[in-house]
């Protein structure tokens, strides 16, 4: 066949009538007469694609690219309700401001490898000082998020030139619900995987870095901006004057000194170093696996030590950052979410801050990023000096999170020898962080059957920072450093979660699996070391978090105004309150979530007496009382009442 024979065949006349039928013509004038917002998300989706790449190492799943076409459409969708002129301007609006949100998100990573938070810009303030460091860290490569901006305005001012059909309010009502539900259909989806996946993680944000690559940068916008104003109406009420005052009774029974002589004062003027331990449980103290410790350095400082071994964690939403809330100011962890987030901006009662006001020189010391957890906000609200996170380190031996607990306890160590005298250095280790999954770098621990398992790499994981713990104590032994100071060690939360409880029991051999004997292991080592070894012997006291600062506050003579613990050295309640409101007394362990008493002693069920219903709700309402403390930033006002 010759070419004009191809020319003239019904092919090309048949491809012509397309061109000219009507549904040709209505594909080209529904493109025309969208192209702003089909240009819109081809941008869009672009810019916050690029964005998760430079967050994140690793590919992008399709689950998070059509979590992030869901935001785009879910933006798209309000503009649909729009006229044509207003909608190109809505949307090039937009443009411009997510442009300039993702390019202050990377200058913000860049510093502190973290997603800035709406509590973060209210509490700028806070963060005075590394301004210029942010600014450090602009990139002329963060331009490219600017370029179409300016691209676009003149095609923007034709397109508005353009000829357009009138659509009537009903059809853009109809296109506005279509593309909205849409949106919102594939972001439950997606949420609700996140919260199977990570329980906490919407509410928490613990790690806003993962969440972030998770469900994209919109939708974390989205769900930062919902906890912030969620929590904000929640705490809009005023307490009336007559609940101020059963708070500040409460505190001021709970904080009577009478009769708290026992150590009183001996720690004055004395140096105070508290070490958090990630995910130190109690049940690997004084173990063996395969005829070796387990921690053989904990266990030799557990004799050096006044040893606590019914010391138990109360943590909740916020994990690591409700143990340093608890262990640093003696309050409750948030109802919901971290509180280390909801209550950044409130004014603390901290450890910090009163042994600041008696000349001592306070840091707090950390191996991970500054911003995880909000450190770098929380720790300038508790009056700590400075905090030396990731980027005051040498962080070139990486494990896991962080630096490895080795490089930054011999780092650490060296920081404490200028340190002007007295101080309170805190410091939070990382490397012993769920899931232990770096045990490549832990050794050979040999965990026997258990290698391989959740509980075996644990166990590798605790012995690695054990030895690490174990060299940093010997060396502030050896060169003087104990002679004048207290040392504080403790694990911050549970290491096994529940639904990997039977590795745990088999471990133990336990033959039940009952709520008591589950709550038997949520226990965390407490050691307090005296100089000269002063004191060593094991309390059996039952104990908690929250009592560690009454404890500290009479050793160095601190006031004590506004504490929900105990001193663990004068008395003997055996308080324990956990954030979901189960209990225990010293006698007994109430369950809350099955509503169920056991005995102590023996671990039988028992019933419910009139004393344990009045305990039960005795402790319900001191829980309120501390969340009308933190919520209405209670401490404060307190404060400021007194002072007038």
């Amino acid at each position: 066949m010759k070419i004009t024979d191809i020319k003239n065949s019904k092919l090309f006349d048949f491809a012509a009538d397309i061109r000219n039928s009507r549904p040709f013509n209505l594909v080209i004038s529904l493109l025309f007469d969208n192209a702003d917002i089909i240009l819109f998300f081809i941008i869009i989706f672009w810019k916050l694609l690029s964005y998760e790449k430079n967050i994140s190492s690793s590919f992008v799943p399709m689950s998070v690219r059509l979590a992030i076409a869901a935001s785009i459409l879910i933006l798209i969708s309000f503009s649909l309700i729009l006229k044509k002129k207003s909608r190109i301007s809505f949307l090039y609006t937009v443009d411009i401001i997510l442009s300039l949100i993702l390019i202050a998100d990377l200058m913000y990573y860049r510093y502190f490898k973290d997603i800035t938070t709406v509590a973060a810009i209210k509490n700028a303030k806070l963060l005075k000082g590394v301004s210029a460091s942010v600014t450090s860290v602009a990139s002329v490569k963060d331009l490219w998020y600017l370029v179409d901006i300016l691209i676009l305005v003149p095609l923007k001012r034709k397109y508005k030139k353009a000829e357009f059909g009138i659509v009537p309010m009903r059809r853009r009502l109809v296109s506005f619900i279509v593309i909205l539900a849409v949106g919102v259909g594939i972001n439950a989806k997606t949420f609700y995987r996140v919260s199977k996946e990570q329980p906490t993680l919407l509410t928490a944000m613990s790690n806003r870095i993962y969440l972030t690559t998770m469900i994209g940068n919109v939708n974390f916008h989205i769900v930062d901006s919902y906890n912030y104003i969620s929590t904000s109406l929640k705490n809009s009420k005023k307490l009336s004057t007559d609940e101020e005052n059963k708070v500040k009774t409460f505190l001021q029974n709970n904080n009577n000194t009478t009769g708290e002589t026992n150590f009183k004062g001996q720690a004055e003027g004395k140096n105070l170093i508290v070490i958090q331990v990630e995910a130190l449980q109690g049940f690997v103290i004084n173990q063996k696996i395969n005829g070796q410790e387990i921690t053989p350095n904990l266990n030799r400082w557990v004799n050096k030590c006044m040893y606590f071994d019914n010391y138990y964690y109360q943590v909740a939403g916020g994990n690591t950052s409700d143990a340093e809330l608890m262990s640093n100011n003696s309050l409750y962890p948030a109802q919901s979410g971290a509180a280390y987030y909801t209550y950044s901006g409130n004014k603390y009662d901290s450890i910090a801050s009163e042994l600041k006001d008696k000349n001592y020189y306070t840091a707090a010391l950390h191996g991970n990023t500054e911003g995880f957890w909000n450190r770098n906000v929380m720790y300038k609200a508790q009056d700590f000096d400075d905090f030396f996170g990731e980027h005051s380190f040498d962080a070139s031996e990486q494990i896991g999170l962080g630096i490895s607990d080795k490089s930054f306890l011999n780092q650490s160590l060296e920081k404490m020898k200028t340190f002007k005298q007295p101080y309170y250095s805190f410091l939070v280790t990382l490397t012993s962080h769920y899931p232990y999954d770096a045990v490549d770098k832990y050794g050979s621990f040999d965990v026997g059957q258990y290698k391989g398992t959740l509980l075996g790499n644990y166990l590798q994981a605790i012995h690695y920072t054990d030895a690490q713990l174990g060299e940093f104590l010997d060396k502030m032994e050896k060169e003087g450093m104990m002679k004048n100071s207290i040392v504080a060690l403790y694990g911050d939360h549970f290491a096994i979660p529940k639904d990997n409880e039977s590795q745990l029991f088999s471990f133990e051999n336990e033959s039940k699996n009952d709520d008591y004997t589950w709550f038997k292991y949520q226990k965390v080592p407490l050691l307090i070391h005296f100089p000269e070894d002063k004191y060593a012997g094991v309390n059996h006291k039952y104990t908690c978090q929250m009592d560690l600062y009454p404890t500290l506050a009479n050793l160095y003579n601190l006031p004590k105004n506004y504490m929900f613990g105990k001193d663990m050295l004068n008395g003997d309640s055996g308080k324990v309150v956990f954030r979901n409101g189960s209990f225990i007394d010293g006698k007994n362990l109430y369950v809350s979530w099955t509503n169920t008493y056991y005995d102590l002693a023996t671990g039988n069920k028992i019933s419910e007496t009139d004393a344990l219903k009045k305990e039960k709700e005795d402790y319900t309402k001191e829980l309120e009382y501390c969340d009308e403390l933190q919520n209405h930033n209670l401490i404060k006002t307190f404060d400021q009442q007194k002072a007038n």
